[in-house]
């Protein structure tokens, strides 16, 4: 059986990268303007993000504008929403199995081998979640790297990694290594011995004594 205390750490691991995963998912920092060439030297600051594009003026003014319309976004930033949005319900529902299957907790009764399950089964389930948000993030930077290096994009509007990518990126990889060493709660069956134990055999029935007289 699983030590409790890789349990807990496990647990308090997803936990965190749940709340990674959330606060990078909202924060608009997913990629910023790139101070290259003749973009060295401005007084505007541009950050875009799943959600929201960004402008932070030298003057420490941001102004941001929600997007207006989905289907008028890139097929790229529409697919990482819908991961990052999958990876942290999926990782959720995972955390809430994982918690009744803990040895701390008394909600998956008191069978051992059903709690060790239960909790293998959650540990699964946060590896699925967290696998979706990495390739949500790597997806997402691929094409802003692939973008940045094309010669054919102007240089005012390249732009690279953001603060935000940054978090996603931790709390997904907590996530996983948190699913991971709760999948580890897996039970390993007792090995039975095909053989008699050496005692048994030699122990025969109790011989009766009988007096003569």
């Amino acid at each position: 059986m699983a030590n409790s205390g890789i349990q807990l750490l496990g647990f308090f691991l997803s936990l965190i990268g749940i709340v990674g995963l959330i606060i990078g998912t909202i924060l608009p920092q997913w990629k910023m303007s790139a101070y290259i060439g003749d973009n060295i030297i401005t007084a505007v600051a541009m950050y875009q993000g799943l959600w929201m594009s960004c402008a932070f003026q030298s003057t420490g003014q941001l102004q941001c504008k929600i997007y207006d319309s989905i289907l008028q976004l890139d097929s790229s930033l529409q697919a990482t929403r819908a991961l990052m949005i999958v990876g942290i319900i999926v990782s959720i529902a995972g955390l809430g199995v994982a918690c009744m299957g803990m040895k701390c907790t008394t909600c998956g009764g008191s069978d051992r081998l059903r709690k060790a399950r239960i909790a293998m089964t959650g540990g699964i389930i946060l590896l699925v979640g967290g696998l979706c948000a990495i390739v949500a993030c790597s997806w997402f930077a691929h094409n802003v790297i692939r973008a940045f290096y094309n010669p054919y994009t102007p240089v005012n509007t390249k732009f690279e990694f953001g603060a935000a990518i940054f978090i996603a990126w931790g709390g997904s990889l907590l996530d996983v290594l948190g699913g991971a060493m709760l999948a580890a709660s897996c039970p390993r069956k007792k090995q039975v011995s095909k053989y008699p134990a050496i005692g048994s055999t030699r122990s025969g029935p109790p011989s009766s004594t009988k007096e003569y007289v």
